[in-house]
C-alpha cells in the first residue's frame, strides 16, 4: 500500500511548513490515473498524524479528472480509463491537460501554536 509512504511524505511536507503553527486542514489534488485510493490515502493519513504535530489535521481529497485534448479535432475528453483516445474522432494524437496531478495545494493553519495533540 503505497498510500502510507505517501502519507508520511505529505505530513512531513506539511510539518515543515506549518512552521510550529498548528494545522487544521491539508488539501490535496489528486489526478485520476495517479493510482491513489482516496479512501486508503484518508485511512494511512489519520494512522501518519496520531500522536503527532498533526494530529487532527483533516486531509482534504480533489479529485482531478484525467482530461486529454486532441491535437486534430480540439476536442476536449474526460477519460474514465487510460484509453487516450479522442472520444470526438478517435484520434490518439492527444495532449493530456490533466489527472496526473499530486500535490498540496493548500494547508489551514490557526494563529494559535501547535500544542502536539488535538
Amino acid at each position: 500500500m503505497h498510500e502510507l509512504s505517501l502519507c508520511n511524505a505529505i505530513a512531513a511536507t506539511v510539518d515543515e511548513h506549518a512552521a510550529g503553527k498548528r494545522v487544521d486542514v491539508v488539501r490535496l489534488r489528486v489526478g485520476h490515473f495517479r493510482q491513489v485510493v482516496p479512501d486508503t490515502l484518508q485511512f494511512c493519513w489519520t494512522n501518519t498524524v496520531a500522536g503527532g504535530p498533526l494530529d487532527g489535521a483533516r486531509l482534504d481529497i480533489v479529485a482531478v479528472p484525467a482530461v486529454v485534448v486532441c491535437r486534430v479535432c480540439g476536442g476536449s475528453t474526460e477519460l474514465d480509463e487510460p484509453m487516450l483516445r479522442c472520444a470526438g474522432c478517435a484520434s490518439s494524437e492527444v495532449d493530456m491537460v490533466s489527472g496526473e496531478e499530486f500535490m498540496i495545494e493548500s494547508i489551514d493553519v490557526s494563529d494559535r501554536p501547535d500544542t502536539g495533540a488535538a
